[in-house]
Parts: C-alpha cells; sequence; structure tokens
C-alpha cells in the first residue's frame, strides 16, 4: 500500500481508504470482514458519515483494539432522527450524534471532523455563520476532533472551504463521470454522439479547484470514485462503457490534492479488488483509451446511492429501491434474489407519496419521484 500526506495535517494515509457506506446493509461479522481485510491489506482512513446506530456500533467492534491503527472521518451534522438519517445544523442534535458516535466507536476523538454534506450557498452561510461552526471549533479545542473538514459535492462549495484558512480536507465527488466535459463549448456538440473525452475536457471550475486544494495545502478525500459502481457497468455508465475499479482508482488518484479515495466495499474480495490497484500495470490503469471513445456522457439525473434524499415521510429507503431497480433493469428478467431484497423492504416505491421532498435534497438532480413510479410498475 501506498500512503500520500493527507494536506497539512501531517497525517500519512492509504491512498486507497474504506468507504462506510455500504456497511450499513450488513451484519456485525460482515462488517468485522471487512474492516479485518482493509487493515490486512494496508488500508488505514475509514469514513463513517452514517449516524444509523447499528453501524456505528458495528465499526467500533471492528476496530476495538486496535483503533490506532485508523485515521476516522466522522461526520458533524449527521443525525439520526425517528429511525432514519436526518441532515442537521441544530447544535443539540448535533451533539448529541456526535457523543453517539464517539460512544460507539468507542474512541475518545475523531481524527477529521467533517462539516456533513454542504451543497447549497444557503447551507454554507447558516453553517458559517451562527452556533455550528463554533460547536465545531470548540469539538477541535477540547481535543475531540484534531482536524476539520467537509464533505460536499458542489465545486463552488468546495473551493469557499478550501479558501476558508480553518477546513484542512474535503471529501468530495470525484470521477471520470464528473469531471469530463467535452472539448467544446458548442452546447450542440455537448449532445453530440461521439466526441474525444480527453483530459482536455476536464470542466475548467473542478480543475482550477483541485489546483486551489493542492496550493493551499488541503486535502481532498474522495467519495464516488466508482459512481457508486455505475462506472463498472456498460449498461449504466453513462460512457456506455465500463471501468474498472483500477481505472477508476487511477483516475481519482491522478488529480492534484488528493490523498485517498475511499471505497465502498460489500464484502472483502471487494477490498482485494480495489488493493490490486497497488500492483497494477500502467496498461490496466490507462482509463483515457476507453473515455476516448466513449460514445456518451452525462453528469447529472444519474442516481449514486448516497442517501441524501432522506428522510422520507414514509420512511422509504430510496436508495436502495433505486440500486434494486438499476440491478434489475440490467437483466433480461428481475432476478429472484434483487425481487426478494424488494419485497423484503419495509417500505417500498408503492408507498410513495410523490411529495418531492427528495428531490430538492438530491445533489445529483434525480427524478425520483418518476423513478419510484418506474420502480412501482416494474416489481409489483
Amino acid at each position: 500500500m501506498n500512503y500520500r500526506q493527507l494536506g497539512r495535517t501531517g497525517l500519512m494515509v492509504s491512498e486507497i481508504g474504506l468507504g462506510g457506506e455500504w456497511l450499513e446493509r450488513h451484519n456485525t461479522e460482515e462488517v468485522a470482514a471487512i474492516v479485518k481485510r482493509s487493515e490486512e491489506l494496508g488500508i488505514n482512513i475509514l469514513d463513517c458519515f452514517m449516524s444509523e446506530p447499528k453501524v456505528r456500533t458495528n465499526i467500533g467492534l471492528a476496530i476495538a483494539g486496535h483503533r490506532e491503527k485508523w485515521y476516522i472521518q466522522g461526520h458533524i451534522g449527521s443525525a439520526w432522527e425517528d429511525g432514519q438519517y436526518i441532515r442537521t445544523r441544530d447544535v443539540e442534535k448535533c451533539k448529541v450524534a456526535f457523543t453517539d458516535l464517539l460512544e460507539r466507536l468507542q474512541t475518545d476523538y475523531i481524527d477529521l471532523g467533517m462539516i456533513h454534506f454542504i451543497d447549497e450557498e444557503a447551507d454554507w452561510n447558516l453553517a458559517m455563520n451562527g452556533p455550528f461552526i463554533e460547536y465545531v471549533k470548540e469539538l477541535k479545542a477540547t481535543g475531540k476532533v484534531h482536524h476539520i473538514g467537509i464533505s460536499t459535492h458542489n465545486t463552488r462549495i468546495a473551493r469557499k472551504s478550501a479558501e476558508s484558512g480553518f477546513i484542512d480536507v474535503i471529501l468530495f465527488s470525484l470521477n471520470p463521470a464528473y469531471d469530463l466535459l467535452p472539448a467544446t463549448e458548442n452546447i450542440d456538440e455537448f449532445f453530440a454522439e461521439e466526441y474525444d473525452a480527453s483530459l482536455s475536457g476536464i470542466d475548467a471550475e473542478r480543475a482550477e479547484l483541485y489546483k486551489i486544494c493542492e496550493t493551499n495545502g488541503v486535502a481532498i478525500t474522495v467519495m464516488k470514485g466508482y459512481g457508486g459502481s455505475r462506472l463498472l457497468d456498460a449498461k449504466r455508465s453513462p460512457f456506455g462503457v465500463a471501468l474498472t475499479p483500477v481505472q477508476c482508482l487511477h483516475y481519482a488518484l491522478t488529480r492534484p490534492a488528493v490523498a485517498s479515495v475511499l471505497v465502498g466495499y460489500n464484502e472483502p474480495a471487494h477490498v482485494d479488488a480495489a488493493v490490486a490497484y497497488e500492483t497494477a500495470s500502467e496498461e490496466e490503469k490507462d482509463y483515457a483509451s476507453v473515455l476516448a471513445g466513449a460514445p456518451r456522457h452525462a453528469y447529472d439525473g444519474q442516481c449514486t446511492y448516497c442517501g441524501h434524499c432522506k428522510p422520507c415521510p414514509m420512511n422509504i429507503d430510496i436508495a436502495m429501491v433505486n440500486k434494486l431497480y438499476d440491478l434489475a433493469t440490467t437483466q433480461p428478467e428481475i432476478p429472484a434474489t434483487v425481487k426478494e431484497h424488494y419485497e423484503g423492504l419495509g417500505a417500498t416505491a408503492a408507498d410513495c407519496i410523490a411529495c418531492g421532498a427528495c428531490e430538492d435534497r438530491c445533489p445529483f438532480h434525480v427524478s425520483i419521484i418518476d423513478r419510484m413510479e418506474k420502480a412501482r410498475d416494474l416489481f409489483g
């Protein structure tokens, strides 16, 4: 495993990390197996944005006795209320959630205290000008948080963070589908059937962001490196071609300021597939040749199963419904296991009341109501 300096923090982190989002759907033993394999292969940084109590407890049990081997990104503003995840800037709710995080992870500090999920200017202004940011700074002053970070999908918010002077790490969604644009300013050409999706087509704002982060010593830890696994499947990829985990990792790790790509793993074998990057050949890492011949590209409207659409008033696990819908539509017939999993959900797409609150919260502007209708029709 190669290790990189985490910006001006001075911490040395594994360039491949552990993103915790898929761990919510695994039991204690399965989480322990994934964490153990990650540790065996040299991974030393993990992100826990999830507020769900069970997953926090399972991660805590998995790292118990060797907490010192891990750098933990824990989020401030991710809370659990009425059995669901919520994002909040309410200091009292944040205090309860952060105390719970420490207790369940069996630790008295978090290495990287991440201001959770700011994607809008109004939310930035609310968080940075009031009691919320004072609480974050208090956590650092008392040693409960060693460094302050932020998570965002928004390039402009990320730039504000990099230029703030007090944010050391940005958890940012980064992969070729989010970065690359056709090398043209002609809107008609943008929607052309074919184009040369080379590095010269990187969105200028995102390219500038990476340079600013590097100049200011602000590290980027990457989320959505595989695009919610969509980039690994030609049928679901916005490029119409499949990339490998190694190619996705190489793309992210060759951006300025990137210190680690935090990958979600469903099983230990997925850890092996990611860490294979460390011994991959240059040919195996070559993503540019694949993208150069890609027939199409799309930025928005693609569900990455991030879960930021919650909470749902009907308690639908929207991300899981979307994932199962996508899995089902890639097959001639719905796989029995997928249908069984769907039917086992506490609430399904049939329970959707089309209130639209999820669409307001979705950072990728997915037409969730439409997808719920399609999932209802597909699964019955």
